[in-house]
């Protein structure tokens, strides 16, 4: 009986969590981010004022993780606006995103690292 209870107990757990899981890892694909910018979606790059110096995608903006959400509230962006966030690896984007979302922005999507987008460029 206790194993039983323990198999609904992780069937219970795995039905919760999936969703979760599955939601929290989309994005970071270069190659939906470029179908996304084509589309006319704002590229924000997340990193430092230095990094994005040093090269960046053609019609990005910067913007650091850190000023987000008060940068987009402060410049009157729509929270239905299309937009793809970029930094070296994609986690820096990802806090920016978590960011955003929390602040009510329902269109973001993390493009993931520089490097592989420039690379992935059509």
């Amino acid at each position: 009986m206790k194993l039983l209870t323990l198999w609904r107990g992780l069937v219970l757990c795995l039905t919760l969590l999936l969703p979760i899981a599955s939601w929290a890892g989309e994005g970071k694909d270069p190659a939906v981010a470029w179908q996304k910018i084509q589309a006319g979606a704002m590229v924000v790059d997340v990193r430092t004022a230095e990094e994005y110096a040093a090269g960046h995608l053609d019609g990005a903006i910067n913007i650091p993780f850190e000023q987000i959400a008060a940068e987009f509230a402060k410049r009157g962006i729509a929270k239905d606006a299309e937009v793809v966030l970029y930094c070296r690896s994609g986690r820096r984007s990802g806090i920016a995103q978590d960011s955003l979302v929390a602040e009510g922005y329902e269109h973001t999507y993390n493009g993931g690292g520089f490097e592989s987008l420039a690379a992935a460029k059509p």
